[in-house]
């Protein structure tokens, strides 16, 4: 079973917003036969815009050494390149990553991200 941790940085788990996104992440993974509880396991956490809760929740999920990381917006995605350098990160809701200093550049993001 392959493993996905997944972390938002500024939504509840009851946000509208999130709730959407998250659905629209399952559905699609769906769609690639990617099933959540039968050949994939998410895990997801919500930071709330704290961060230390941020960083504590992206320790929580490199622990559980999933296959692939996903991140909503540039504090969840910093906190999780903190956290580890090896486990895949995926990042959406990046106003600038490369500025951020997520990638090194947008055609080669280097290192273990990429948006």
């Amino acid at each position: 079973m392959r493993r996905l941790g997944i972390l938002f940085g500024g939504f509840a788990a009851d946000d509208p917003e999130g709730q959407a996104r998250m659905t629209a992440l399952v559905q699609g993974l769906a769609q690639l036969g990617r099933i959540d509880g039968r050949n994939l396991r998410i895990e997801y956490r919500y930071a709330l815009g704290d961060a230390e809760h941020t960083r504590r929740y992206a320790a929580e999920l490199v622990a559980l050494a999933p296959d692939v990381l996903v991140s909503g917006g540039n504090p969840a995605a910093e906190a999780l390149q903190q956290a580890t350098r090896t486990i895949p990160i995926v990042f959406g809701g990046t106003a600038d990553p490369v500025g951020a200093g997520l990638v090194t550049s947008l055609n080669r993001p280097g290192g273990n991200s990429t948006g």
